[in-house]
């Protein structure tokens, strides 16, 4: 935890979760604040209006999403994409990056498929070596990632695609240690921040990736089907996977990876209105908070059979609880009954507590998990 960092109370009464709801699935996607369902709402209008609403007003909306964005993950607006999906994003990474045959394209076993599939392609295309470090059996990732980037014999490390956490059960990849690896190794260091862009500390200024990208739907409170693409200065001069009339010179910097249909007038404002609200609170106090919560559920349940990784191997924001004989056939459904609300991802039950969850959302749940073993 951060010292250092703020105390962020409890904001549920910023949403609409009801009191004997205990949502703790983040990592899949989140409610949303009531002034990012009314942002949606105000944008219906201009649709359903458009006579009374003028188009003309929508680009800065845009802008508004981007600087947003870019001021999360410590870029400048100029450096920052806005495209459909992170998919989208890693398919345009994949296009813009020249690789040399025989090189390794390095990430973990059971990565999430949106960093996978556009660099399958990529290795298949160029003659590339997909290398995936296997899960780690006292769940250092980072150990284990190190020791892959710099074996001895090993053919060089081309491409390393890495997330600060694996997104089945929040085990920590620490890319303050990862990122100086892959730069020694001369490759290139694409980061999927899927599971941390709004939860966590994200620094393009300190991890110097080449491309980085992350969703709105999960925490960063915004709506789905919109994402945003860092590109650093050095890979903006690349071609987008779609041709439009907005991301054409004299576009330039990452906005030449912009999307079509870019100026939404629903889901940039509500982007803009999660980005902004989250960027109040302080991400180092929302990791803070996080972490308290997490913890807790760690230790209140490890007296149930459930067991998860140290706290200095896991995400603040995502615990994984996982049985020494696998979870039980149907744990996540009894746990909805009871108005606990989780995922179960590779064996683990992912718990993922946002800023509107709270200690009674853990009691509810360490309750229902102890009836439903």
């Amino acid at each position: 935890m951060d010292a250092t960092a703020p105390s962020l109370p409890c904001q549920r009464h910023l949403f609409e979760v009801p009191g004997d709801v205990s949502y703790l699935d983040a990592a899949a996607w989140s409610p949303l604040p009531r002034s990012v369902r009314e942002a949606g709402e105000a944008g219906l209008l201009v649709k359903s209006r458009p006579w009374a609403h003028p188009r003309e007003a929508v680009p800065a909306q845009a802008e508004r999403a981007r600087a947003a964005a870019a001021r999360l993950i410590g870029a400048a607006p100029d450096d920052v994409a806005i495209v459909g999906s992170v998919s989208h994003a890693m398919a345009t990474v994949a296009a813009n990056l020249a690789v040399a045959p025989g090189g390794r394209v390095l990430r973990v076993a059971d990565e999430f498929p949106s960093l996978c599939y556009a660099f399958d392609r990529l290795a298949m295309a160029r003659g590339l070596i997909v290398e995936e470090v296997p899960r780690p059996e006292g769940g250092d990732w980072t150990a284990a990632l190190l020791a892959a980037v710099g074996r001895p014999g090993a053919p060089p490390l081309a491409i390393a695609t890495l997330t600060p956490s694996h997104w089945t059960d929040g085990g920590l990849i620490d890319l303050d240690r990862l990122a100086p690896a892959v730069h020694a190794a001369g490759a290139a260091l694409v980061i999927d921040a899927t599971q941390a862009a709004g939860a966590l500390p994200v620094d393009v200024g300190r991890w110097r990736p080449d491309f980085l990208a992350f969703p709105t739907y999960k925490w960063t409170l915004g709506p789905y089907a919109l994402a945003f693409l860092y590109a650093a200065p050095h890979r903006q001069d690349g071609a987008p996977i779609e041709e439009n009339t907005g991301n054409r010179p004299p576009a330039s910097g990452a906005r030449r990876y912009d999307r079509g249909e870019l100026n939404d007038p629903v889901l940039l404002p509500m982007a803009a209105a999660g980005l902004e609200l989250v960027l109040s609170w302080d991400v180092s106090a929302v990791a803070d908070r996080l972490r308290r919560l997490t913890d807790r559920l760690a230790e209140a349940t490890a007296g149930l059979g459930l067991s998860a990784a140290a706290a200095h191997l896991r995400s603040p924001n995502i615990v994984g609880l996982r049985a020494p004989g696998g979870l039980p056939s149907g744990l996540v459904d009894r746990l909805r009954r009871d108005g606990v609300y989780a995922s179960e991802r590779s064996g683990a039950l992912r718990l993922s507590p946002h800023v509107w969850a709270d200690e009674g959302d853990v009691e509810r749940c360490v309750a229902a998990l102890r009836r439903s073993l």
